[in-house]
């Protein structure tokens, strides 16, 4: 447990804390951004995020563990994902798990067809990110996330593979792209 806080602690204090400036400044002021600047405030804010999260989950599971509670894993490597699919199997995997029981699979799943379960998926993506904030940028990632889950079946349905390095690489655009409309403040902004 005290290692867990530990690995929590350094994740959230040195590496998120310290990426934060950089991210909010950029967020702050996005016209003024030149290319490079506004690929630094991106991967900047990605970063900053996952070891922000991360880092409180293990703290959080470490002090569990300390009062001998087992909470759940969280966070598994999710800048590792080889698509959207294995993304969500590794980031915020408690919300992820919630969002499939209690929303993919309310609204129809799989069950009713390809078209049902492709609405139910992009639906349940939108609710998510309204779960999030009620803003019409929260949204909007929920709806690019919802579509790259259905684009990533549409895929899957091909049979064809991506080298892994080149699947990784999409899948990590793709999901630092999204994050920008989570973090800006309007549509217009991201």
């Amino acid at each position: 447990g005290m290692l867990l806080i530990g690995f929590g602690l350094l994740k959230k204090v040195a590496l998120a804390d310290s990426l934060a400036p950089m991210a909010n400044e950029g967020f702050a002021a996005p016209e003024h951004l030149i290319f490079h600047q506004a690929w630094m405030t991106s991967l900047g804010y990605t970063l900053q995020l996952y070891f922000d999260f991360s880092g409180y989950t293990d703290i959080a599971i470490g002090s569990a563990l300390l009062c001998n509670i087992k909470l759940p894993e969280n966070f598994n490597s999710p800048y590792t994902a080889v698509n959207i699919q294995d993304f969500w199997r590794r980031w915020h995997i408690t919300l992820s798990r919630w969002l499939r029981d209690y929303l993919y699979i309310s609204l129809g799943g799989n069950r009713n067809g390809l078209i049902r379960g492709y609405t139910a998926l992009i639906a349940t993506f939108i609710l998510g990110g309204l779960w999030h904030g009620a803003n019409w940028t929260f949204i909007l990632w929920g709806f690019l996330h919802g579509m790259a889950a259905v684009i990533h079946k549409l895929w899957q349905a091909t049979g064809i593979r991506l080298p892994t390095a080149l699947a990784w690489l999409l899948t990590f655009l793709f999901v630092n792209t999204a994050l920008i409309f989570f973090r800006a403040e309007t549509i217009d902004a991201a």
